[in-house]
């Protein structure tokens, strides 16, 4: 498959002039099983020269304006000012680079041109995040725990945007059907909103199906976030487009990204 033949999902939201976004499938790269074959998650056992070639794809089909700042992500909410961080690289064989290290956190923001923010995922949601206005730009790793801890509410509180002037997409993520937690997920949630309880339906197994859109859905608009869009996928059931842990234990990472253009390209077809 040549890059031309790469296919992505575009979010489907009304991004203002200049802002870019894109979700990648897990089709269209060199890895090999069970990483096969877009993979873009490093350190989890894909060849480094694969996950290299994967990502230079992306850039190449995307015509990105500089390589993606890759988050050591823990499933937390510290939010990476782009502008302020910097992520070391050593060259790989035919030119490509390897990632030696990366900032900590869970959600990456950019103001104006220059930066892309990137976030990889297996089941755990993606949000981006833009500024009406196309000042701002945004992403966020919104898995259960994630969410629980609030790391959309942290990034809103970073970009400094009044929530009424954001919109958010919501990526592909496990769907609630095969979504299933214990009580202490439906606690984390209810503990501090008792009203999140309408996103959990128990099953004959005494445990619970998890609603990630639901849950996200309810927590941007307690911040008065209400352009909200996206959603409805399920990472676990499509195994031809997407990646997925709870499926597949070992298997490789997809990506949302987002960025502002100093000018607009469109992409290649």
């Amino acid at each position: 498959m040549s890059v031309v033949d790469l296919q992505m999902i575009t979010p489907d939201w009304p991004a203002p002039p200049g802002v870019r976004a894109a979700f990648t499938l897990r089709t269209g790269g060199v890895s090999v099983a069970p990483y096969d074959s877009l993979n873009l998650g490093a350190r989890i056992g894909d060849s480094p020269e694969a996950v290299a070639e994967n990502r230079r794809r992306v850039r190449e089909k995307l015509r990105l304006p500089t390589e993606p700042v890759w988050l050591e992500q823990v499933h937390g909410t510290v939010v990476v000012h782009l502008g302020a961080a910097a992520a070391r690289t050593r060259p790989l064989a035919g030119g490509a680079d390897e990632l030696v290290s990366a900032p900590t956190g869970d959600s990456a923001v950019a103001w104006g041109a220059g930066h892309v923010c990137a976030i990889r995922v297996a089941d755990c949601m993606p949000v981006l995040f833009a500024a009406r206005d196309g000042s701002a730009v945004a992403a966020a790793h919104a898995g259960w725990r994630g969410l629980a801890a609030g790391v959309l509410e942290a990034t809103v509180r970073r970009l400094a945007v009044p929530p009424s002037q954001l919109i958010a997409w919501m990526g592909p993520a496990i769907g609630s059907a095969h979504f299933e937690v214990g009580d202490e997920v439906r606690a984390a949630f209810t503990a501090t909103d008792a009203g999140a309880a309408s996103a959990f339906v128990a099953n004959e197994r005494g445990r619970w199906q998890c609603d990630l859109y639901a849950l996200a859905r309810r927590r941007l608009t307690a911040i008065a976030v209400s352009g909200i869009y996206g959603g409805g996928w399920c990472t676990f059931a499509d195994t031809e487009r997407f990646f997925s842990y709870r499926r597949n234990s070992q298997c490789g990472r997809m990506a949302a990204l987002i960025w502002i253009e100093s000018e607009q390209v469109e992409p290649q077809d």
